[in-house]
């Protein structure tokens, strides 16, 4: 940093080789079928956006009991129906840059398309929900979601806040747009258009605002 100063080395310690470890080092690059390998043996997930590795953590008991009150109001809704709702553990895949992303809920309409015969990878959803984190936010809101835009079947991107009772819902526009729609408090609703199907923040945040 500028200003600063540099320690001298010690005498225990040899300082060449110890320096060039202070230079950052770019990140590897992952082809598709290199982290598919590598996913397919792996114990833990993780996701692969425009090249690059980002390791999925444990969740909070908040976030699985959002994911899980959202999973039975969408099964609960769809149920007989041509659009199905599928938690967690499937992946999608973004066509045009090779990015592989596990949403926490994913509804597809109609049957479903898959990119090889392991039948994990989905290429056509119609709604994607992530339920936020303190720790994931940023990535969610950032490459993920501009990869999430880039799958053409997708009709809705929801964002669901952790900590306090707010859905934001993002829909795509005929001019590339697209456009934010937010529910926020108890007595909001969230309104998936592209499935006709409308879940109460109440019940959505049924058990999930616990105190800290």
């Amino acid at each position: 940093l500028a200003g600063e100063k540099s320690a001298p080395c010690p005498r225990s310690v040899r300082c060449a080789m110890i320096r060039p470890m202070a230079i950052a080092q770019e990140k590897p690059f992952y082809t598709a079928e290199q982290y598919l390998a590598v996913e397919r043996e792996a114990e833990t997930k993780s996701e692969l956006v425009l090249g690059e590795l980002y390791a999925m953590s444990g969740a909070s008991y908040v976030h699985n009991v959002l994911t899980t009150n959202l999973a039975a109001a969408l099964h609960a809704a769809l149920k007989g129906g041509p659009c199905r709702a599928v938690a967690s553990d499937l992946r999608v895949k973004d066509e045009l840059a090779d990015s592989y992303m596990y949403p926490d809920l994913v509804v597809v309409c109609g049957e479903p398309k898959f990119e090889d015969r392991h039948f994990d990878t989905l290429l056509n959803p119609t709604v994607l929900i992530e339920v936020l984190s303190r720790s994931t936010e940023g990535h969610d809101r950032g490459r993920k979601f501009a990869a999430f835009r880039r799958i053409p079947t997708v009709r809705e991107v929801v964002f669901v806040a952790q900590d306090t009772p707010l859905v934001e819902r993002f829909s795509p526009q005929e001019s590339g747009d697209w456009l934010l729609h937010a529910a926020e408090g108890l007595a909001g609703k969230l309104n998936l258009l592209s499935l006709g199907v409308q879940i109460s923040l109440a019940d959505l945040y049924d058990g999930a605002l616990v105190s800290a």
